[in-house]
Parts: C-alpha cells; structure tokens; sequence
C-alpha cells in the first residue's frame, strides 16, 4: 500500500507544474494560485465542521498557519515563476524542500543538525547553483528573480513542515487540511476579485481550459494530495515519505519533455546533486530517531 500512495503521490505533485503552466496561458499567476486554493477548499468544506470542532483553538490557528505557508503562498510563487521558468526547472527546485526543512528545523525549532547532514546541506545548495546557470556556464540574470521566488516557496514548505511538526502532532490530517482550505476559501475569492477574473469572458474555451487546469491541480495536487502524503507518513514513517521528493522532479521533467520544453544536461546533473544531497541528509541518523 504505501508504494502505491508514494506512486501516485510523485505523478500528482510532478504533474503540478504543468498544471500550472497550462492555467497560466489565459489566467494571471494570482489567479491560477487562487482558484487551486479555492478549489481545494470547496472540497473540504463537508469536512470542515467536525474537524474545527474536534481541535483546539490553538490548533485550528496553526492549521490556518500551515494553509498559508505551505500551500497559499508557495502556489502564488510557484505560479509567478513559471510565467519566466519552464515548469520542470521549477520542478527541480523543488527538491530543495527537504533540506530547507532541515535546516530551518535547526535554526529556529532548536532540532539537532549533526555534521553528516550539514555536508547534505551543502551538496544539495551546490546542485541548486547549478540550476542557476546555463549549458554555457554562466549565469542568466533575468531568469534569476523568478528562481530565487521558487527556493522561497520551498523555504515556506521548511517552515510550515516544522510548525506542523512541532505544533499538529496528533492531529487527524483532514482536520488540518479542511480547516486550513476552508479558510483560504474568502482569501481567495478576494484575490479573483482584485484580480478581475469574474470580469473575463468566462465562456470562452481558453479560459475554461485554465481555470478547469488550475480546478483540477487545486482538487488532486492539494486537497487530495495533502491527505495522501498524511496517510503515508502514518503508514511508512517520515523518511520514506521523505523520498517523494525523490521522484516529483522527474515526473515534472517528463511533462517538460513532452511540452517540448529545453532540457539541459547541467540541469540534469544539478537535479542528480541535488537528490544526493537529500540523500546524504535522510541517511545520516540523530540520536533520536536511531
């Protein structure tokens, strides 16, 4: 069963990133990360009544906390990117996410970082360098903002993996996610609003496209998902859920392939240094989980 669910987790979370190029060709980037979080919360909603009253009221503010960090404000990101970046780039980035938790774990929630990981650490940020560069070596200034938006979605990812860490132990994961999405449900009805998506000509088949684009990704690759990777950390334990980081990236190459988008070899192996650095990291055992 958990190969099952870390199969169909890779093939949801790698198919994202084309999901959201497909809604950027007639929505703005708000607008596709608004109708994904919107979507997700629709959703949710017949969940959301029993799970804001089975938990705390501590524990329903940090469940908003993680809507906001781990998934509003990275698919704003993600989406700003990708108006600049080829989707399977930022499908690499990606990979950063489990070092980010690492190393915000030790600097802010006082968790231990022993010199085997620190070296994972750093191996995994040389592979992310590369990513910066060009098959010519050098760097590309312009793209370089919208890269530097996709390693901040993942510092957020680092962040609200360690507050639900510390803060949702215990915590059923459809209580924390339909209390988290229902709650974006106005944010994001505010956001289509300021962005004048009700002012499009909605009918139109490139429009339904998109938004039936950023529907689906918002309904697979964030209400759903979020609950799958949940039950897989249940069954399998967190290293091995871990490992789905492992296969997002070449989900979303494959997509960027058959986008016919370009593919370098010195983004390959900077993908490969970065994988081994999420390795070094998942190998290295602390005290406490040994």
């Amino acid at each position: 069963m958990k190969w099952i669910l870390y199969i169909i987790l890779c093939l949801i979370w790698g198919s994202s990133f084309i999901l959201m190029k497909e809604g950027l060709i007639s929505l703005t980037p708000f607008e596709v990360a608004a109708i994904r979080m919107l979507s997700a919360g629709l959703v949710l909603i017949p969940f959301a009544y029993r799970s804001f009253r089975e938990i705390t009221k501590t524990q329903r503010r940090y469940s908003i906390l993680t809507g906001i960090l781990g998934s509003y404000l990275p698919a704003i990101f993600f989406c700003i990117a990708q108006t600049k970046i080829d989707s399977a780039l930022a499908g690499m980035l990606n990979a950063l996410t489990p070092l980010f938790v690492l190393l915000i774990g030790a600097a802010f929630f006082k968790l231990p970082l022993i010199k085997g990981k620190l070296i994972g650490i750093l191996i995994g940020f040389a592979g992310m360098i590369i990513l910066f560069l060009k098959q010519t070596g050098s760097f590309h200034f312009e793209e370089m903002p919208f890269l530097l938006i996709v390693v901040l979605a993942t510092i957020c990812y680092g962040v609200n993996v360690n507050i639900a860490n510390r803060h949702l132990q215990g915590v059923r994961p459809l209580a924390i996610a339909s209390v988290a999405f229902t709650f974006l449900i106005p944010l994001s009805l505010i956001l289509l609003y300021t962005e004048g998506f009700f002012s499009h000509a909605l009918a139109d088949n490139k429009f339904l496209l998109s938004i039936a684009s950023a529907s689906f990704l918002g309904i697979t690759g964030t209400a759903l998902a979020t609950v799958l990777f949940y039950m897989l950390m249940k069954r399998a334990g967190p290293l091995f859920s871990s490992m789905v980081t492992y296969g997002i990236p070449f989900v979303a190459v494959g997509w960027g392939f058959i986008y016919g988008e370009e593919i370098t070899v010195l983004q390959i192996i900077g993908l490969f240094i970065i994988l081994t650095g999420v390795y070094v990291v998942n190998s290295v055992k602390t005290d406490a989980e040994n």
